[in-house]
C-alpha cells in the first residue's frame, strides 16, 4: 500500500483491535509505515500473527496477539 502522506510516528505504539481483518492489517500496516510499533489484537492469534509478520517483512515492528476485547 502506498500512503499519500505520511505522519512521523516513530515514537509511538498503536493498538489495533480487529488487526487480522482486511481493514484492521491494512491500518496497522499504514501505521507502521508512519514508524509506530504496532500491537495487533484479534481473535484470532493465527491471523494476528501473520498480520504482524507482514508488517515485519517490509521492515516495520509489530506483533500479533490473541485477545477478545
Amino acid at each position: 500500500m502506498t500512503l499519500p502522506f505520511t505522519i512521523d510516528l516513530s515514537d509511538s505504539t498503536a493498538v489495533v483491535t480487529g488487526g487480522a481483518g482486511v481493514l484492521g492489517s491494512e491500518m496497522a500496516m499504514a501505521l507502521a509505515q508512519c514508524g509506530a510499533k504496532v500491537a495487533i489484537l484479534d481473535l484470532s492469534k493465527k491471523g494476528a500473527e501473520k498480520a504482524a509478520d507482514d508488517i515485519k517483512r517490509v521492515g516495520g515492528t509489530a506483533m500479533g496477539l490473541e485477545a477478545n476485547v
